[in-house]
């Protein structure tokens, strides 16, 4: 797996790997806007995932996810908070993001 020094690093060579698609964390589901697409835990897989630390502040923590959805099309980023910042989501949903 490679490895960056910042999230904005990994954010920028994702993207240029084709990753090109924003996705948001809902609940129950990921979501692609630019698509018009709610993705159950079931149609997507995790590719790859970085976790950073703030330099600051330990608890500035946050996690890039490499995902893709063949069905659908897409290959997209989801950016997340981790520990405490953590967004309020179903137990699937963190059961997914969890095995990574």
């Amino acid at each position: 797996m490679l490895a960056y020094s910042t999230l904005s690093e990994a954010v920028n060579d994702l993207q240029r790997r084709g990753y090109i698609h924003d996705l948001t964390a809902a609940e129950k589901c990921l979501i692609c806007d630019a698509r018009g697409v709610h993705l159950d835990p079931a149609e997507f897989e995790i590719d790859e995932f970085h976790r950073f630390e703030g330099m600051s502040d330990p608890e500035d923590q946050s996690i890039v996810y490499a995902i893709s959805a063949k069905a659908h099309g897409i290959k997209g980023i989801l950016v997340n908070a981790y520990g405490m910042d953590a967004s309020p989501m179903t137990q699937a949903m963190v059961a997914k993001l969890a095995t990574h």
